[in-house]
C-alpha cells in the first residue's frame, strides 16, 4: 500500500479508518449500523464483542443474518437501555447528520460508551461549495447525491462545525482522520476533505 493511501472495507474508507482506531478484543457498539457489514468485519479481524442498533427492520433481520447482534430502535430516542460506560466505543458512522437531535445523540453515546467515534461527510468540501455557487441550488455531488427533497440528510455540517460543538460540548478529540477517496488529507481539511472521522471522549 502506498503512503497516504487508505485501505477500503466494504467500499467504505470510513470504515477503514474505524477499523484502524479500534482494538482487538473491545465492546463496541454500532449506532445506525445499517445491515451490519462494519460490526461483521471487526468481529471477523477484531475479535471484538460487536452490538448494533438499526431502525430499519429489513436491515436488522439481514444483519442478524450476517450473525451480527443487532436490535430495532431510534437512536434519536436515547440508549435508556444501556448503562453507563458499558462499551469500549460507541460508533456512528455517516448516521450523526441523519439525526434529529446531534446533541443528544452525543450524550448518549459518550454516556454508554468510553470513547465515541464519529464519521461524517464534509458539506465544506469544495465541491459542494462549487456546486451551490454554481447552480444556486441545494448541492448535488457524489458526496451528497440525493435531491433535497429526499436526502436523508437533516443537519448539514462541516469540519469545523464538528469541531466547534466539541468545545461547545466539552469533549477531548483524541484522534482526527480526512479522508478524500482514498486519500488522507493532511491540509485544509474542511475544504478538502469528502469525509472526516473523529475520536472523542468526554472531557
Amino acid at each position: 500500500m502506498k503512503p497516504g493511501l487508505v485501505r477500503e472495507i466494504y467500499g467504505r474508507s470510513d470504515y477503514a479508518i474505524i477499523g484502524e482506531i479500534v482494538e482487538p478484543k473491545t465492546k463496541v457498539l454500532d449506532l445506525g449500523c445499517g445491515e451490519g457489514e462494519l460490526l461483521e468485519w471487526l468481529a471477523v479481524n477484531k475479535g471484538v464483542d460487536a452490538r448494533g442498533v438499526e431502525i430499519s427492520n429489513s436491515r436488522v433481520r439481514r444483519a442478524i443474518a450476517r450473525g451480527v447482534s443487532v436490535f430495532q430502535g431510534d437512536i434519536d430516542q436515547g440508549l435508556a437501555d444501556y448503562p453507563d460506560q458499558a462499551f469500549d466505543y460507541v460508533i456512528l458512522s455517516q448516521t450523526l447528520q441523519e439525526t434529529r437531535d446531534p446533541r443528544k445523540v452525543l450524550r448518549e453515546m459518550l454516556r454508554v460508551g468510553r470513547g465515541g467515534i464519529v464519521a461524517f461527510p464534509n458539506f465544506g468540501h469544495w465541491r459542494v461549495r462549487l456546486s451551490m455557487l454554481l447552480s444556486g441550488r441545494a448541492p448535488r455531488t457524489a458526496l451528497f447525491p440525493y435531491e433535497w427533497y429526499e436526502s436523508p440528510n437533516i443537519h448539514f455540517l462541516t469540519v469545523h462545525d464538528f469541531e466547534a460543538l466539541t468545545q461547545v460540548e466539552g469533549l477531548v478529540v483524541e484522534r482526527r482522520f480526512f479522508l478524500a477517496g482514498h486519500r488522507k488529507v493532511k491540509m485544509l481539511p474542511n475544504l478538502l476533505a469528502e469525509v472526516a472521522v473523529f475520536l472523542v471522549r468526554r472531557g
